[in-house]
């Protein structure tokens, strides 16, 4: 039987439908590396992906452990300068080509990924040292503030400041901002907020692991959940996912508040600059990130969406895994496109 049904989906009145138990192959269409990491996951626990019971500053401890290895396999590939500094009175990382030859008129924001609530500075540092090596730009890596000290909009707050600041010495149109995962949505709140706030808006945004509207948003939470595995699937007794971001969004009116998820609201999108879209066929983020790509462009945005075959959530950190390198390298076609 190779664990797999005979039995078929059942459809239900209201649209729902009830999934039998099947067996999903390693997709013929993955690199090798790829279709190697795939079957690695048999042997490799689960990372809890919300840390709850830990208090904040125990969570970021243990996610920057978590990422040390990798970001040392990063510091040994690409040869990078990372200089602890302030923009705008926010904590901000650095970061440029080691042999100090990166373009002296474009430079990008990178806002981390971890929920709102970690991050600083393992995640940042994995975002961010591949794009300066190979991207041969600036990189400013924002420490933006975070649940559960603060609540939207501080974290926008916070990289409107940080830009500002850099208006001081780049054109907008040579500013770009990404991000993954959390950061990704903020990139989203930071291409609405800054025009909304009398800021010129950037030249160009990336939203990676991410759209514009909540990560429970779509069916994509559900299918991940249970094929992914990197987030846990919605209850199955219906009752309200837990909140990963520990009440950063509080008392915000999810669709609209068009500064915390501008997806929803198509006036706020007709704002936003070339936008780049990246997620995966396994990823949570994959409906907000098809949902956003596809009211941009009913907006009349420039936005290009990339789905990364059997790819989870923010498989562009894997970047000695083929797929992840080509979107990488996509992500940097994108940005010396569009910083005109």
């Amino acid at each position: 039987m190779n664990g797999i049904s005979n039995s078929k989906p059942v459809f239900q009145a209201d649209g729902s439908v009830i999934v039998p138990e099947f067996v999903l192959p390693v997709s013929p269409l993955l690199s090798e590396q790829a279709a190697t990491f795939q079957r690695m996951r048999a042997t490799v626990p689960a990372f809890d992906a919300a840390g709850e019971g830990l208090d904040a500053t125990t969570r970021r401890e243990q996610i920057n452990t978590f990422m040390a290895p990798q970001i040392e396999r990063l510091r040994a590939m690409f040869a990078v300068n990372i200089e602890k500094a302030e923009l705008g009175g926010v904590e901000v990382l650095d970061l440029t080509p080691a042999d100090g030859s990166h373009d002296p008129d474009r430079v990008l924001i990178n806002l981390h990924g971890g929920a709102f609530t970690v991050g600083w500075d393992g995640v940042a540092l994995v975002e961010s040292i591949p794009m300066a090596a190979l991207a041969g730009y600036r990189i400013v890596s924002v420490n933006y503030r975070m649940a559960p000290e603060h609540r939207h909009p501080a974290g926008v707050e916070d990289v409107a400041a940080v830009y500002a600041a850099l208006l001081e010495h780049y054109a907008p149109g040579r500013i770009g901002i990404y991000g993954g995962s959390a950061g990704g949505a903020l990139t989203a709140q930071a291409a609405a907020w800054l025009p909304a706030h009398g800021l010129p808006q950037a030249g160009a945004v990336g939203i990676f692991g991410a759209g514009g509207v909540p990560f429970h948003a779509g069916e994509s939470a559900w299918t991940a959940g249970y094929i992914d595995g990197s987030f846990p699937a919605p209850p199955a007794d219906g009752s309200p996912l837990e909140d990963i971001t520990r009440g950063y969004f509080d008392s915000i009116d999810e669709k609209n508040d068009p500064s915390a998820w501008p997806g929803y609201h198509l006036d706020t999108l007709a704002t936003f600059p070339p936008t780049l879209i990246i997620t995966g066929t396994r990823a949570m983020d994959l409906s907000p990130a098809i949902y956003t790509n596809s009211q941009l462009l009913k907006a009349g945005v420039r936005s290009t969406l990339i789905v990364g075959e059997s790819m989870g959530h923010c498989y562009h950190y894997q970047v000695t895994m083929p797929e992840g390198r080509d979107a990488v390298d996509q992500i940097i076609a994108f940005f010396r496109e569009n910083l005109t």
